[in-house]
């Protein structure tokens, strides 16, 4: 499933495919009626060929709700952030983050990019990026955590040295008797 290869940049990075299931529905609030989208969950592996969809493939379609599938994703992983993936392993709910690009014209909300990288979530969510979270599917639990075992080194703790205040302070203070 991992495939360690190097970039432009001669990093190494791994690689994860995954398909983004997203469900679709009309809300009504008041008197407007808005597209509301979710992501259902995130699916490990490699889609069929035929399955491959840069657009969304319809799966399903009841009573008003669609559910889409996008396929053609990569969870990469960079060792210069398995910090962020052990913060999310180790978190009440290991979790992947979907990023979306929202289309204000037609109400679409496609996926772009899935990663399991607390920071770089954060990154997309500052720039005003819609981003979703899914549970993370146990394939991927166990190849992030495999990832993190092998590259991450916790950084050292430092002993802070207390600064003597009292002294500090004693000098500023004017002498004990006299009030001004």
């Amino acid at each position: 499933m991992t495939m360690p290869i190097k970039n432009r940049s001669g990093v190494e990075e791994t690689r994860f495919p995954v398909s983004v299931l997203m469900a679709h529905e009309q809300i009504t609030m008041g008197q407007w009626s808005v597209p509301r989208w979710r992501v259902v969950g995130v699916v490990a592996g490699e889609p069929d060929a035929g399955d491959q969809s840069e657009e969304g493939r319809l799966v399903h379609d009841e009573d008003g709700k669609q559910e889409y599938l996008w396929s053609g994703f990569e969870i990469r992983l960079y060792r210069d952030a398995t910090e962020s993936y052990w913060l999310n392993l180790v978190g009440q709910q290991p979790s992947l983050f979907v990023v979306c690009r929202e289309d204000q014209t037609d109400g679409r909300c496609d996926p772009i990019v899935v990663t399991a990288n607390y920071d770089e979530a954060g990154a997309y969510m500052e720039a005003d990026a819609t981003v979703m979270s899914a549970p993370m599917p146990p394939e991927v639990y166990r190849w992030l955590e495999h990832y993190v075992v092998e590259h991450f080194q916790p950084a050292e703790g430092k002993s802070r040295r207390r600064e003597p205040w009292f002294d500090a302070q004693a000098e500023q203070l004017p002498p004990r008797g006299r009030r001004h």
